[in-house]
């Protein structure tokens, strides 16, 4: 039996032993000897995932929601055609740098009332003399969200200009990206990870998605490129017209893209998100609370007819008990259904600015986008590393035959032909949108032991952190034997059948773990 390379133990640590082999043997190649120092640094640096999706997707938005600060320009200025990085700093930069590696430092401009940050790329000063066009940007930020994770902003996919879009390709599928097949075409792909934006399931995004699956899963076929895709439903609040309901409208869309999706295996999940909403409840303010409480004790009809639109409720001559001022910057953060939500929520009992805030944190969608994210990529982050590194190692060594790095080859492969962790995360999203046929508690167990509530074996089989090593194994190797005899029933379909294997191996990873 195969053992499932996210269950054993080091797998960055072998990724690093085949890596620093591989550079010994190519010590007098510059071009490889290059590379394979990006694959080191890359396996020793927290994950990278990537926010891509199509213009105006909500990118910036939805970054700003996940790290809790504003941080990232949301306007559509200069800067937002550049892929742009955010890493954890100990104090807050931003720098501009060029494709042969020049830098500047960049400016950086808070706008009056709701604009946010501004990074101004009209008058860099660059470290030499001649003036440099921007090849990408980096953003240092003190963000406890950024410790463990790089996230990189991407331009949209389907930009005007196919310049713009190529540089999206070329972060997350680099080799795909260009037109030469030679060897020094050989590139890393920026992310281990995506997120992809989704307004609507175009042709496009299809395409789009595509070229990524096929990336990931051709190590050998000259492309490579991130292992996890989880799919968003962008701007949620908008679906549904801004309407109380709006989130089970979106939502209804997300088990539709899923299913669409699922049947070409493009993603592992589809989550319904309002970036907008959640951005504003994590910086609501004492002043926006008092505001929605005043405007929960006007009659309801009334309220309902200032609401009809943003602009019908920030007119001077609409009598609230709010100022227009602020009734505007309401519309701006909040949305009509975010203003619609807090205002329906202090109906309903919530007295307190903090307890607003998580209560519309939480219908936004993205405190489920934060879990399934942790699950799929914070908890598989080494599994994810280790891929991106060891589908550029595969691509050096068939490129460069005929040296002592050809005995490495076996062993590349085989890691990389373990693809288990892929049919969990397959079978993750499938369970988000397509209820198989078995009782709720086998459903659940399920769950658990493809790692949906983690990936650590105490979880996986849904025992206490303190279980004994031999009483965990007892529940692994019984796991074992139900789910390959549930797999075997006579009235169990193919998908049925499918699932209850994986579950089987997932059991049998975990023993192999146990025994090491």
């Amino acid at each position: 039996m195969r053992t499932d390379a996210r269950m054993v133990p080091g797998i960055v640590a072998e990724a690093r032993q085949l890596v620093g082999a591989a550079r010994q043997a190519f010590a007098g190649e510059p071009r490889p000897r290059a590379l394979l120092a990006d694959c080191a640094r890359r396996l020793d640096q927290p994950l990278r995932v990537a926010l891509a999706g199509a213009l105006k997707s909500g990118k910036s938005t939805l970054l700003n929601s996940l790290i809790g600060q504003d941080i990232a320009p949301t306007d559509a200025t200069e800067c937002t055609r550049v892929v742009t990085w955010y890493r954890h700093g100990s104090t807050p930069s931003v720098t501009a740098y060029a494709p042969d590696g020049a830098k500047a430092n960049v400016v950086v401009r808070r706008g009056g009332g709701t604009h946010g940050l501004t990074f101004d790329l009209d008058r860099l000063t660059w470290d030499t003399p001649e003036p440099r066009e921007v090849d990408h940007l980096e953003v240092e930020w003190p963000a406890a969200a950024l410790a463990n994770t790089t996230i990189i902003d991407t331009p949209g996919t389907s930009s005007l200009s196919r310049e713009v879009s190529q540089r999206t390709a070329r972060l997350l599928t680099p080799a795909d990206a260009g037109t030469d097949d030679s060897v020094e075409n050989i590139a890393i792909p920026g992310a281990d990870a995506v997120v992809y934006l989704l307004r609507r399931l175009d042709d496009a995004d299809i395409r789009f998605l595509e070229q990524i699956g096929a990336a990931a899963a051709s190590g050998d076929s000259g492309v490579s490129g991130p292992l996890g895709v989880v799919g968003v439903v962008s701007r949620a609040d908008e679906i549904g017209a801004g309407r109380i309901d709006a989130l089970h409208s979106a939502r209804d869309v997300a088990v539709r893209f899923a299913g669409e999706l699922e049947r070409t295996g493009l993603c592992q999940a589809v989550i319904p998100v309002a970036g907008l909403l959640a951005f504003a409840a994590a910086t609501l303010r004492q002043q926006e609370f008092t505001a929605f409480e005043a405007l929960a004790g006007i009659p309801i009809e009334e309220l309902s007819a200032a609401l009809l639109s943003a602009d019908r409720f920030a007119r001077p001559d609409i009598a609230l008990p709010v100022p227009p001022e602020l009734r505007a910057q309401l519309a701006e953060r909040f949305g009509m259904f975010g203003i619609r939500m807090a205002v329906t929520l202090i109906r309903l009992g919530v007295r307190d600015s903090a307890t607003l805030a998580a209560e519309l944190t939480s219908r936004s969608g993205v405190d489920e986008l934060r879990s399934v994210l942790d699950v799929q990529f914070g908890q598989r982050a080494d599994q994810l590393k280790a891929h991106s590194a060891l589908t550029v190692l595969v691509r050096i060594l068939t490129a460069y035959p005929g040296t002592a790095a050809d005995e490495l080859l076996p062993r590349v492969r085989t890691l990389l032909a373990d693809v288990h962790g892929f049919a969990e995360l397959r079978l993750l999203g499938r369970l988000r949108t397509d209820e198989l046929t078995l009782p709720a508690d086998d459903l659940a167990e399920l769950h658990r032991l493809i790692g949906g509530s983690g990936v650590a074996p105490h979880l996986r089989l849904g025992r206490p952190l303190d279980t004994p090593a031999p009483e965990l194994r007892a529940h692994a190797i019984e796991s074992v034997r139900k789910w390959r005899v549930l797999a075997k029933h006579p009235l169990a379909d193919q998908s049925m059948s499918t699932a209850c294997l994986t579950a089987a191996r997932s059991a049998e990873g975990i023993l192999d773990l146990l025994n090491t």
